[in-house]
């Protein structure tokens, strides 16, 4: 009990020493550089909340860092509970990167994150010094009692709360407790007691040990499981965003910032190839241009980021894809257009939902009710064009479904590659109907009426989204499917007439 209190009294002081520390270096004003160019020093520095586990690596990263931009970073290290206690308290900060992803949900629940970048991972080991001295082999060699046994503050430190939950899981955390002669800090404080003599062993991180020469690390099948993936956290606090994500980049990136963590002994994840100013190539269906584009300019802007936009019929997309052509995401008006590039987008998540419509003259002159009403003596109807666009290849089915396709397609005057040149004819008078996605008409509420199509499933198009394989830069990429799969997002599609296909999977109505 004495032992758990000091332990407590400890992290408390070192919160509030981290909060003085932060208020010292957060005394000057940010928003002036809330959108500093990329290829600009930013004015105030960063600061970083950072787990003493990743120290070695950052502090090389933040020296290339700072040499190869002039940006300069303020790091302050810590247990992770201790760091998030610390950034909750005070509310301000660029960054947090704790020893386990663990802590990063933590923080997240508490509305402090908006970007996560993986980086890499970290295996729970026993440490003993060089030559092992005391045999450990296993566990329980470690927990016997002519063995000095050190941990890590579970109740503060990455490595001790995953510890305490895997042996715990394994009925094993009581006598491992018992057994543990000290709780430390950090992990590193840990390590020292090895290296200096205070201790025989100590559970910590194996990559913590690249920069102890004289241990070296014990596997035991007990820890095998504690693994702790670590993540660069970018927080809601920062008022330079696009400094923060500069650098954010700038660390996840696998021939910058992944290069030292891997020599300081992590298993680093597959990272972007390191950009300045990234650019990144999106193909995407004209309907979905009025839903996403200025969600993608507000991406841009945040991340420092050029995104280039072609916009066009899914037919068409796909033929310059198959031609050589490959962006970094395809964002598709229908599954079917991006089932016809499964070598190029393997693994397309759905985001929106829209449907077919006959669309009219306001009034509806013609009475169409149907689409069997479409083939009426006399009348001009516009459609997709089936081999350029999902919606010409959705309506074919449908009228095929329905069985009018013949009659209807003998009043068929106009094909597109896009729902909006129907739009601009039928408001111009060119036609009398046409078959479109609702959306589509969203913007014309003023001069046309929808017409639902009711009891045709296959007149119901999901929009899926999909990073290209070959992509260099998969995390920024998936960064813009976070986007564009966010709350603000969501409201843009829906106010142009689309559905949400996470709250259609939620609900009773059965998937399309």
């Amino acid at each position: 009990m004495q032992r758990t209190y000091w332990i407590l009294i400890a992290s408390l002081i070192g919160a509030a020493l981290l909060v003085v520390l932060l208020a010292r270096n957060e005394s000057r004003p940010l928003s002036s550089d809330t959108q500093a160019p990329a290829d600009q020093p930013a004015k105030t520095p960063l600061v970083l909340y950072c787990a003493a586990s990743n120290r070695a690596a950052m502090e090389s990263i933040r020296e290339e860092y700072q040499r190869e931009t002039g940006r300069e970073v303020h790091i302050q290290y810590g247990p992770s509970q201790t760091l998030l206690s610390s950034l909750t308290v005070s509310g301000t900060g660029d960054l947090f990167l704790p020893a386990d992803t663990s802590f990063v949900d933590l923080a997240r629940d508490k509305q402090l994150i908006a970007e996560v970048l993986p980086l890499a991972s970290m295996q729970a080991v026993i440490a003993v010094k060089q030559g092992n001295p005391k045999n450990i082999q296993r566990l329980a060699d470690a927990l016997s009692p002519d063995v000095r046994l050190v941990q890590a503050n579970p109740d503060a430190a990455a490595i001790g709360k995953i510890t305490r939950e895997h042996l715990s899981a394994q009925g094993l955390w009581d006598q491992c407790d018992k057994a543990t002669a000290a709780y430390r800090t950090t992990v590193n404080d840990a390590a020292n007691d090895v290296v200096v003599g205070a201790a025989d062993a100590a559970i910590v991180y194996d990559a913590v040990l690249a920069t102890y020469p004289g241990l070296e690390a014990i596997r035991v099948p007990e820890l095998d499981k504690a693994i702790s993936e670590v993540a660069l956290a970018v927080l809601r606090s920062t008022e330079n965003a696009t400094a923060a994500l500069h650098f954010a980049r700038y660390v996840a990136a696998r021939d910058r910032g992944l290069l030292h963590y891997a020599k300081n002994g992590f298993q680093v994840h597959a990272g972007d190839q390191w950009n300045d100013r990234p650019e990144l190539s999106i193909f995407a269906g004209s309907m979905l241009r009025p839903a996403i584009d200025e969600t993608i300019t507000a991406f841009e802007k945040r991340e420092g980021v050029q995104v280039s936009r072609v916009y066009n019929g899914c037919g068409i997309l796909v033929a310059q894809m198959k031609a050589g052509q490959h962006p970094d995401a395809y964002f598709a008006c229908d599954r079917e257009f991006m089932n016809s590039v499964p070598e190029l987008f393997p693994s397309p998540i759905d985001v929106s939902q829209n449907e077919l419509v006959i669309l009219v003259k306001k009034g509806n002159p013609f009475q169409i009710r149907t689409l069997s009403d479409l083939a009426k003596p006399g009348l001009r109807v516009g459609i997709g064009h089936e081999k350029q666009c999902a919606m010409g290849w959705l309506t074919q089915n449908t009228l095929k479904e329905s069985g009018v396709q013949q009659e209807v397609m003998a009043n068929v005057t106009v094909q597109t590659p896009t729902g909006d040149m129907l739009v601009n004819q039928l408001r111009a008078g060119g036609l009398d109907a046409a078959v479109a996605y609702l959306s589509n008409a969203a913007g014309a509420a003023d001069t046309l009426d929808a017409i639902q199509i009711r009891g045709i499933p296959c007149s119901i198009a999901v929009q899926p989204f999909a990073i290209a394989v070959d992509s260099q830069q998969p995390l920024l990429t998936a960064r813009l499917l976070d986007t564009l799969r966010s709350a603000e997002s969501k409201d843009s599609f829906l106010a142009e007439g689309f559905r949400w296909y996470a709250d259609l999977k939620s609900s009773s109505q059965p998937e399309p």
